[in-house]
């Protein structure tokens, strides 16, 4: 399934701004460096890139100063993750 959403926010500047389009695809085995998009019960939907996976979970962070990643939330459930970034579109 795709599915396109708007980036809000700087947590991923300068890769990805405020007012930015991506398109994402479900993803059965994400790996490092992918970008995903998934839900967090307390901030909802956000876009980060994945750090690492271990059996605890799904590491993400920002490429923003101060961003809401792993290094505060945590890692990521699996169940989670909505998809994976397949295509930008810059604003």
């Amino acid at each position: 399934m795709l599915k396109i959403l708007r980036v809000q926010g700087d947590s991923m500047t300068p890769e990805y701004q405020s007012g930015d389009f991506v398109l994402i695809a479900g993803v059965k085995h994400p790996k490092a460096g992918d970008v995903i998009v998934f839900h967090n019960q307390f901030y909802g939907t956000l876009i980060k890139k994945i750090e690492k996976i271990t059996e605890q979970g799904i590491y993400v962070i920002g490429t923003g100063e101060n961003s809401l990643d792993s290094r505060r939330l945590g890692p990521v459930s699996p169940d989670k993750v909505q998809g994976k970034v397949i295509w930008h579109i810059r604003r």
